[in-house]
């Protein structure tokens, strides 16, 4: 089983800007995965000219199921309100998770959100003229979006696998508390279960936190000279060995794909 997360940048190439369906499909054929987490996924946004990426990459991977799922309606850095619904028919802003495997059943959570304002501290010293006996520094106030994560239930030649595809907020602390919330949340499935996606976490953090093991530690971000894993594939249960895992640069998004190769149990 290849299994396979990866931040598309809503199908964009950093090098020239341009967003070319056929581009992105050529990336996704190319890391030809049996189950595939796309994160940053746009849904008929102008942007984007209305492409329809989890339909681009299900067919250039040949999914038999995919889900998207919108985590905000409206255009990322404009105007939005959550997703408490499809969105269907509006521009929407999300994440999708794509199989070769049947998928029995799906579900969508909603993580703890933060909020629409946040008061973001930049570093660099305090304003002059600051009373020195105040906390006053440099700050934006940040929209921070809402986030879910996509559970996959699988048909798998090796019996039932749980497959869960998410994206983490960057905020401090808060990526935590929604992982922790996921974990917590994913405690009732008794299965052999993954989770994938940008965690927007370092290193081993993740499995500190849940306590699952990570199959691959590769940096993915930024895709020309990647500095720190920001995406991750980590596991629960009994899971085949690694038997190959890379970081993939590909001509679409500011993201290397974390890709693994799991063998048979």
């Amino acid at each position: 089983m290849r299994l396979a997360t990866y931040n598309i940048l809503h199908g964009r190439c950093p090098a020239d800007g341009v967003v070319d369906p056929d581009r992105f499909a050529t990336a996704v054929a190319a890391l030809d995965a049996d189950v595939l987490g796309l994160q940053e996924v746009d849904g008929a946004q102008p942007r984007t000219r209305g492409i329809d990426f989890t339909a681009v990459a299900a067919e250039a991977m040949g999914s038999v199921a995919q889900l998207y799922a919108p985590a905000l309606v409206g255009t990322p850095g404009g105007l939005w309100v959550p997703a408490l619904e499809s969105g269907a028919g509006r521009p929407t802003f999300g994440i999708a998770l794509l199989s070769r495997y049947p998928v029995t059943r799906w579900e969508v959570r909603r993580l703890p959100w933060i909020g629409a304002g946040f008061p973001l501290r930049l570093p660099g010293p305090r304003p002059a003229g600051a009373d020195s006996g105040r906390e006053t520094r440099r700050g934006i106030m940040i929209r921070e979006e809402p986030r879910l994560a996509i559970v996959a239930h699988l048909e798998t030649p090796r019996g039932p696998r749980v497959v869960v595809n998410t994206h983490l907020t960057y905020l401090p602390g808060w990526g935590r508390r929604q992982l922790r919330r996921l974990r917590a949340d994913l405690a009732e499935i008794d299965a052999p279960l993954a989770l994938m996606g940008d965690l927007n976490m370092f290193g081993n953090q993740p499995a500190a936190i849940t306590g699952y093991r990570s199959l691959a530690a590769h940096k993915t971000f930024p895709a020309g000279t990647p500095r720190v894993q920001l995406d991750h594939i980590l596991v629960r249960g009994e899971w085949g060995d690694v038997t190959a895992s890379r970081a993939v640069r590909l001509d679409v998004s500011d993201h290397r794909a974390l890709v693994v190769d799991v063998a048979d149990t």
